[in-house]
């Protein structure tokens, strides 16, 4: 015991004792080193651990346009309990939770496209039972937009199936006049009538458009597979348009054509790395319309849709998410569930351009069952503008010219 005792007091300060078959130290400090312990003094370098994608997006003080796939992946593929937790968490960091907006979506033109979008029942090159029509006069249109804002939509959308609008002055003239007569309803006014230039862009915020609609449709990888008269370029660059007008873009995209799970990465990748995020994105669930080349598809899983929806939260975290085409597949249980994992806005009405939609008054007994409330508009006091171009009022027009429906 001596001797250990001789050999540990040079290198030990304070008091020990030694007993039979151990010894105890009493020390003033923890290390038997007098310097502190530093990142400097070690042999090695330290390691922070790394911050997950999925922590990232929860940490979000605001939204981010740096995503890359990978981390986008990342978050796709957290379990589904935790990525829907998170996504809720986050939902309610940017948004009032269990506000939804209300929209309905009014097809103005019906038929007779000349695209190939193999999912479309207004396709001329597919033969689903469908005829085209002239195009609606304004005062049906504004007659749907008060029986809409009657029922609590705060937005009126109308669409038009056609490829772009090269040629359609007339039609544009009646477009305008009919985005005027919306907004001086005092509702926020949607438009999609395929590809526009910058010129007709400027007409369209002219006329007090709020918002255009111009979907992506899936990942840029599995795009021509769906649509080849049309490029995934040709589609961006409409947005563009629409986003230098000074219009909100709304753009999203469709599941269940075909796609893999690694599309829908690659769509939310599209949107989320755009310069600045949609104002909203719209998530389509595929109707099959028979006579269509994806007529016969299967039902995309449900958990895919939550999935894309909780993962669309996190990473477009300012954007409305819009539930759209398909929800009148889905039970109040199932939409609950899209509701909590970030989306706040969905379409209400009669139609859905040619598909079925949930009803006025079927949204109204779900909403008080559940606790919901209709989003106030965020562009209600936002009057028509003419200082850029000069579009007259609805009355005025029709005092000016015999309305043309072509």
């Amino acid at each position: 015991m001596a001797a250990i005792r001789s050999q540990l007091a040079p290198r030990l300060q304070g008091t020990f004792t030694i007993v039979p078959s151990r010894f105890t130290i009493s020390r003033s400090f923890s290390s038997v080193r007098d310097v502190p312990i530093t990142s400097s003094t070690l042999p090695y370098q330290v390691s922070q651990p790394k911050t997950s994608a999925l922590q990232e997006a929860l940490a979000a003080s605001a939204p981010r346009t740096n995503w890359t796939k990978e981390e986008i992946s990342e978050i796709y593929n957290t379990p589904l309990f935790e990525l829907h937790y998170a996504a809720a968490t986050i939902h309610r960091k940017f948004h009032p939770p269990g506000a939804i907006q209300l929209c309905t979506l009014m097809n103005i033109k019906t038929g007779g496209c000349s695209e190939d979008c193999s999912y479309c029942a207004q396709s001329t090159r597919y033969d689903t039972g469908l005829k085209a029509e002239k195009m609606s006069t304004v005062d049906a249109v504004l007659a749907a937009a008060r029986t809409a804002k009657a029922n609590g939509a705060a937005r009126f959308c109308m669409g038009a199936a056609w490829r772009d609008m090269r040629g359609r002055k007339t039609s544009l003239k009646n477009v305008k006049a009919m985005v005027t007569g919306v907004r001086e309803l005092g509702m926020e006014a949607c438009v999609t009538l395929g590809m526009i230039d910058k010129e007709q862009a400027k007409e369209l915020k002219g006329a007090g458009l709020t918002a255009y609609n111009h979907n992506v449709d899936t990942s840029r990888e599995h795009y021509p597979n769906v649509i080849t008269t049309r490029s995934y370029d040709e589609r961006l660059a409409t947005i563009q348009n629409v986003r230098e007008a000074g219009i909100n873009v709304c753009s999203g995209g469709i599941l269940g054509l075909g796609e893999s799970a690694k599309d829908h990465v690659g769509l939310l990748y599209t949107v989320a790395t755009m310069e600045s995020h949609p104002e909203s994105f719209p998530v389509n669930a595929l109707v099959p319309i028979k006579g269509t080349p994806l007529g016969d598809s299967e039902a995309i899983p449900f958990d895919a849709i939550v999935r894309t929806i909780a993962t669309a939260r996190l990473v477009l975290p300012a954007t409305i998410i819009r539930l759209a085409a398909g929800r009148i597949m889905m039970g109040e249980e199932k939409q609950m569930m899209c509701f909590t994992a970030g989306a706040n806005a969905v379409f209400t009405g009669e139609k859905m351009l040619t598909t079925d939609c949930n009803g006025y008054e079927e949204d109204k007994a779900m909403f008080d069952k559940w606790g919901l409330k209709p989003m106030a508009s965020k562009h209600a006091d936002t009057v028509a503008s003419v200082d850029q171009v000069p579009v007259s009022s609805w009355q005025q027009f029709k005092e000016d010219k015999p309305e043309v429906t072509a």
